[in-house]
């Protein structure tokens, strides 16, 4: 039986590494996208002699999408089964707080850099289907909008939205298509600040507020369910699953608390 592979962006640390770790020690060939070189070195050591390839991308290029697969797919032994559309950035701060240039770069990593790369895996994703597999990385922050999130839950709800356009669009192609919904994730994203006019960590906002922090490795079992299972969004943490029932069966009582609450990503 062939070996599959899989595709990962944001691979150089945090939910990327932990996926390729997971599907690495069930076997599969990783291919690790980053434009953090030293990163995609450390993840691939932490993977089985052989089984991996790197490749810096910067996500928001088109062109260097099609580079990256072609490459991935020649060092896999020809086949790309899963594309794992994770690379993102976090941006906090009430709307007003953001200036434009990190307004920007947030739409163009967290929702371009997704449609590029749905785009440049279609033929890839086709060519092994049935059985192949596009995973986005959406959020919590795609259930409900954000206070101190708003560019951040937009980009989110637009990788929900694109993952329920694909389901349908690709169904015909038996290609499987998918989303992860995390909330706050014990990565290197949440040791960040939100924006740039603050000087306090994201780690230090969520916990304020009282919410929790999901290990990574939770994250990256969701991913290999999310691959092998039907369910179209896949929540990850208390936080997630919270959002979502409240969403669904007390819209009015989470309006008000989202008005009231501490901002955790940011604001004043």
């Amino acid at each position: 039986m062939a070996r599959k592979c899989i595709f990962i962006t944001g691979g150089a640390s945090g939910i990327g590494r932990a996926v390729a770790q997971k599907f690495g020690a069930q076997g599969w060939f990783v291919g690790i996208a980053d434009i953090n070189e030293a990163g995609m070195r450390e993840t691939a050591a932490l993977l089985p002699a052989g089984a991996s390839s790197t490749h810096k991308l910067d996500v928001r290029d088109r062109e260097a999408w099609d580079a990256a697969l072609e490459a991935c797919a020649k060092a896999s032994g020809g086949t790309i089964d899963v594309v794992f559309n994770n690379a993102g950035i976090p941006l906090g701060g009430n709307l007003i707080e953001n200036n434009s240039a990190e307004i920007e770069r947030c739409l163009d990593i967290n929702l371009k850099g997704v449609l590029f790369g749905a785009q440049a895996a279609y033929p890839y994703l086709k060519a092994s289907a049935p059985g192949s597999c596009l995973l986005n990385t959406a959020s919590a922050a795609g259930i409900y909008g954000t206070p101190g999130a708003s560019v951040y839950s937009a980009t989110k709800f637009g990788v929900r939205a694109l993952t329920e356009c694909l389901d349908a669009e690709w169904a015909p192609d038996a290609i499987k298509v998918c989303d992860l919904m995390p909330g706050f994730i014990d990565t290197p994203l949440i040791d960040m600040n939100p924006n740039q006019q603050s000087n306090e960590d994201i780690r230090g906002r969520v916990l304020e507020a009282g919410l929790e922090i999901t290990p990574v490795s939770e994250v990256a079992e969701a991913a290999w369910k999310a691959v092998h299972g039907n369910d179209l969004h896949n929540r990850v943490g208390k936080t997630a699953h919270r959002i979502a029932f409240a969403a669904r069966w007390m819209p009015g009582r989470l309006r008000k608390m989202t008005r009231t609450q501490l901002k955790p990503l940011g604001g004043h």
